[in-house]
């Protein structure tokens, strides 16, 4: 049994998931069973083409990922919700996964405008939240192929390819397909950029990246004090678990602690971004992004959509005073664990230069302000 989640009727699945999703569904009738990835932290499973012969996609369960209730890999339970990066919540990472391929819209028009698939600037394989019901998925508590063995999760398009960035040097990697994944990077503030989650394949003699793993973007990190979950209102459809929040004072800054690009080490990130990048880049909306989260379900928590709000301006920037990608990045990353990133410390200067009772508008304005003068310092 496999179904779309689908949560605003008035969102259209483009063709090409449907196609997906069929061709996994007739896998399932016909037995092609799903079959658990060996790598990775949580439960992934390959999903079987009808013939058996090839995967169609991959199937990540909220509640196999790590540290959640029937993780298959035996890590210890999360004491407090938190998932293994800082700002992410256990459960959530299949809504970041369907977020990342939502954000990645193409060139030419946001995503979701028309329902004609087209690939992303980033090239994220098109995902989407499914009920998925198998006897292959991990069942701890026994299987019987009723309603409670029914698992939600994201389902992501598999790509061919010829294995992953960790299998090759970055030498041959095109600039172009390199800082593709830096805008996505930077604009989400991905706390697990790898080079093992970058995969890798061959089109007509040129080399072809594909981001994937995506569970622990868009990260809502408070400082002294903890991430807030948002009003899932995905999760309010299916009650698949209590998505209530703790109202918090929202001047509580927060940090990108765990944003890590492994492209910081490429030698195509201090290459300058091209016009065309520069034109993508400079027709990004925050504000139009997550009110296009909000129509599939998700609605941003103030500290999650202030985390994209900042990382946003600050690719905007950055890229519109010349910045390469390796010099934005490091605005956003620590250098050491223990020494805060510049963008931290831009966040941190905001919080202490207004009074507690303004409204977020006027925050967000003054860290641009912030911003401005470290970025033409940098300039300079």
């Amino acid at each position: 049994m496999l179904l779309p989640v689908i949560v605003n009727p008035n969102v259209k699945i483009p063709r090409v998931i449907w196609d997906m999703l069929s061709l996994v569904s007739d896998g399932l009738k016909k037995s092609k069973k799903p079959i658990r990835a060996s790598e990775g932290m949580g439960g992934a499973y390959f999903m079987q083409h009808p013939s058996g012969f090839k995967y169609v996609g991959v199937f990540k369960p909220m509640d196999e990922e790590p540290m959640a209730v029937n993780n298959p890999q035996g890590l210890p339970l999360s004491k407090n919700g938190e998932g293994l990066k800082k700002g992410t919540k256990v459960g959530e990472g299949a809504l970041r996964e369907v977020a990342a391929y939502t954000l990645d819209h193409p060139l030419s028009r946001p995503r979701g405008i028309k329902n004609e698939f087209e690939s992303g600037f980033a090239g994220v394989p098109p995902t989407v939240m499914v009920k998925c019901l198998s006897s292959e998925f991990n069942h701890p508590q026994g299987y019987d192929g009723g309603v409670e063995n029914i698992k939600v999760g994201s389902l992501q398009m598999f790509f061919e390819n010829c294995g992953s960035c960790e299998d090759m040097g970055p030498r041959d990697f095109p600039v172009e397909e390199v800082h593709k994944i830096t805008v996505f990077d930077i604009r989400t503030a991905n706390a697990d950029r790898h080079a093992g989650n970058i995969l890798m394949n061959r089109e007509e003699g040129r080399i072809a990246l594909i981001p994937i793993d995506h569970g622990y973007c868009l990260p809502e990190n408070p400082v002294g004090g903890r991430a807030v979950m948002g009003t899932l209102s995905l999760n309010k459809k299916l009650k698949f678990y209590d998505t209530s929040f703790t109202t918090f004072n929202f001047l509580i800054s927060f940090q990108f602690k765990d944003c890590t690009f492994d492209w910081l080490y490429w030698p195509q990130a201090r290459k300058p971004y091209s016009q065309e990048v520069l034109d993508y880049i400079n027709s990004l909306d925050a504000e139009q992004d997550i009110a296009l989260l909000n129509s599939h379900g998700w609605d941003l928590s103030l500290e999650c959509a202030r985390t994209f709000r900042i990382s946003t301006m600050l690719l905007k920037k950055g890229a519109a005073k010349g910045l390469s990608p390796f010099v934005i990045g490091q605005i956003m990353c620590r250098e050491t664990v223990d020494k805060e990133s510049m963008i931290e410390k831009i966040v941190q200067k905001a919080h202490d230069s207004i009074v507690r009772e303004i409204n977020e508008a006027v925050f967000l304005k003054t860290v641009s302000n912030i911003m401005d003068s470290e970025l033409e310092n940098i300039c300079f």
